[in-house]
């Protein structure tokens, strides 16, 4: 054996023998309450990979989608038409509030996705539920930021994560979240004229 893979070796034991230490403080279970905000790409790409996750390991899941309501998106087509049984899909949103232009029907259509938000998250069947882009809707306040931060830190399941998605997260949701991350934008092509393409945005 030469000496650089001698020398890798000894560094890999070293490092492995730091991570099993430890791991063996990290023993607590819980629900979580995940937040994916920032200017950059991949938001709520990375709640539906979670979501891809718990069909996978048989854990019943839900999706309500703020916003996107007149979007064809992949993820909902996928869901909805092949994995039904194992994941409730909601849809509230009629579109971006530039699009629906109605101030009243936007804030209706927030709330009743809310409302169903807090239906899913308090079933005893479900474990994982994505609430997409409601961000936004928090953003805009369509709704109020203070029930959302109450509800889910003292009525949400102890076990039951929440993974919330859309930019311009809230600070007192940030505050309240057990996992936040923020997605950085360096480089995109709508930039350079170039629309959204399928199978990558929607």
């Amino acid at each position: 054996m030469d000496e650089i893979t001698t020398r890798h070796n000894e560094k890999m034991r070293r490092i492995k023998a730091a991570r099993d230490e430890m791991m063996k403080t990290k023993t607590e279970e819980k629900g979580l309450i995940m937040v994916h905000t920032g200017k950059g790409k991949g938001k709520s790409s990375a709640g539906f990979g979670m979501i891809m996750r718990c069909i996978a390991h048989g854990m019943p899941c839900a999706v309500v989608q703020f916003i996107k309501g007149n979007w064809d998106t992949g993820e909902k087509t996928f869901l909805r038409e092949r994995f039904a049984d194992e994941c409730r899909f909601f849809v509230s949103g009629e579109g971006f509030t530039w699009e629906t232009q109605d101030r009243d029907r936007d804030i209706a259509a927030a709330q009743n996705g809310w409302k169903i938000a807090k239906e899913q998250i308090l079933d005893p069947e479900i474990q994982f539920v994505l609430l997409d882009e409601i961000n936004i809707a928090l953003r805009y306040d369509y709704i109020d930021i203070d029930e959302v931060v109450d509800f889910l830190l003292h009525q949400k399941p102890a076990m039951t994560h929440v993974c919330l998605t859309g930019r311009n997260a809230k600070p007192e949701l940030i505050e309240a979240a057990d996992l936040v991350t923020e997605m950085e934008l360096l480089k995109h092509p709508f930039r350079d004229g170039v629309k959204a393409q399928k199978g990558v945005e929607f």
